[in-house]
């Protein structure tokens, strides 16, 4: 018999289409030896790589998603993304032949979502426009251009001498309970304004804020704050609690910044918030313990440096070329005691663009917020200024440095000068000018007419415990009222009295 070379190829096409069915349907299926503390070791699982997701299909038919974390001669190592009580010996685990994936885009905004950007604030699914794996590479210098934007925080001794920049990274580090939070929800509350002015999307500033290792009454008080200010609308909040697993603290920061860089690649702006990155550490090493993975300095594993430096390496200003978005990160870190020369602080210190330092003495002091300025910096400086902004501030930071080291001397001198205590007068008086309440950010315009006001000496006759109430009615009176440097601010100062 004879076949027509036509014959020849649909007999091919069709005996094709049954291997490619076939192989399809091909799974590499293992099996749970022990779970313990979030972990699985598994078996059966050969073609496995790392950072690969699996599913594991345990007796009550619920499916556990966990990430092989660790590869092993005879077994590989899930951390677990799920219920890890549900897991036992000898269920089933399969290969997803992926990385963890999550949902982006501008459907997330206002939703509160755990570590895998699954929804958990009771208003529904979210509809997002497409899916983004968690680990990606960070820009190419050329794919970056140098940082030249503002990120207006609204607090004036930040925006004033440690300008921040739309594409950097500023860490925020001091103890625990010195305002370190409130800080970056300043900057996120201060978004609002320009937000409802901006005319499209790329002239916003979206934020997301990621919770990690946080009490869930504290991040509910957090997130109720954004939501009361109107806040929550261009925010993400993403959580990761104490009681969450480890490996859910862990993946929380990438899953932020991986939503983050959507509106980035698609050239608009977003500032993300790490609260906090110590804890973060904390998770890896416990992680990393239970993995048997050789400990290092204070127990950490010798990677605790990479995991936040290819976190942070992709917060970037894009080149024009790329769309020219921006993603600025504020990574938070706690020390103990003041301590910057601890393990965490100094690798995250190195990797940052500066850092913001709270001092616990100020802070009892009454200085709000309580930022020492002679150890914190902004690496990128004047650039992220306006004109304006760098008239009235250029000599600020100079002049409070004086003015410390002047009253340190001052306090052994039985007779002072006549200037010398008209530079310790105004001194006093920019101190108490820069004194903030929590969650109050100020424009950015006001800052610049109340640091200017400072600068001309409209301030200097004003008694020192009526600076805080002089400040509150000029903020007012600028905020609703057109002024220009003919105002009479003398005059209007007076008034105030």
């Amino acid at each position: 018999m004879t076949l027509k070379p036509s014959e020849i190829s649909t007999l091919l096409s069709k005996r094709i289409q049954e291997m490619s069915l076939q192989q399809a349907v091909v799974q590499e299926v293992g099996t749970v030896l022990s779970v313990q503390d979030g972990l699985a070791n598994c078996s059966g699982l050969d073609g496995a790589f790392f950072e690969e997701c699996v599913e594991i299909h345990t007796s009550s038919e619920e499916i556990i998603l966990g990430i092989i974390t660790n590869l092993e001669d005879d077994h590989v190592c899930v951390s677990l993304l799920g219920d890890d009580r549900l897991v036992s010996e000898g269920d089933r685990v399969i290969r997803l032949k992926r990385t963890l994936i999550v949902p982006v885009g501008m459907a997330l905004l206002g939703r509160v979502v755990d570590a895998l950007g699954e929804p958990i604030d009771e208003k529904g699914p979210i509809k997002a426009e497409t899916h983004l794996p968690v680990e990606r590479p960070a820009p190419s210098i050329m794919d970056r251009q140098t940082v030249h934007e503002p990120v207006k925080t609204g607090v004036t001794i930040i925006d004033s001498m440690i300008p921040i920049g739309r594409g950097q990274r500023e860490l925020i580090i001091g103890d625990r309970q010195t305002g370190k939070s409130s800080l970056a929800i300043d900057a996120i509350l201060n978004q609002k304004e320009y937000n409802q002015k901006a005319t499209s999307d790329r002239d916003k500033l979206f934020c997301i804020y990621v919770a990690i290792g946080q009490k869930r009454s504290t991040l509910a008080r957090t997130v109720q704050l954004l939501k009361d200010r109107g806040a929550l609308d261009y925010t993400i909040v993403v959580s990761a609690t104490a009681s969450d697993l480890n490996a859910l603290q862990y993946y929380a920061p990438y899953v932020g910044t991986t939503m983050g860089e959507y509106f980035r690649d698609s050239g608009m702006h977003v500032l993300i918030v790490y609260d906090d990155l110590s804890k973060h550490a904390v998770s890896y090493r416990q992680m990393s313990l239970l993995m048997r993975r050789p400990p290092g300095r204070e127990a950490y594993p010798g990677d605790v440096f990479y995991i936040h430096s290819r976190l942070l390496e992709r917060a970037a200003k894009m080149s024009d070329e790329r769309g020219g978005g921006s993603l600025t990160a504020l990574p938070i870190i706690e020390t103990q005691a003041g301590d910057l020369a601890a393990y965490i602080p100094t690798n995250v210190i190195s990797i940052t663009d500066g850092q913001i330092f709270l001092a616990t003495d100020l802070f009892y002091k009454g200085m709000r917020p309580a930022i020492n300025i002679g150890i914190s910096v902004s690496r990128i400086g004047s650039a992220a200024q306006t004109p304006e902004m760098k008239k009235v501030s250029g000599k600020l930071k100079l002049d409070l440095a004086q003015y410390r080291e002047m009253q340190n001397f001052s306090q052994f001198a039985t007779d002072i000068d006549e200037a010398t205590r008209q530079f310790l007068d105004r001194g006093d008086r920019i101190m108490m000018l820069l004194r903030q309440r929590n969650y109050h950010p100020l424009r950015y315009e006001t800052q610049i007419w109340l640091l200017y006001l400072v600068d001309q000496g409209f301030l200097d006759q004003i008694p020192l415990y009526q600076i805080q109430d002089v400040k509150e009615k000029l903020v007012e009176y600028i905020d609703s009222s057109a002024v220009n440097e003919k105002t009479d601010w003398k005059k209007l100062i007076n008034s105030f009295l």
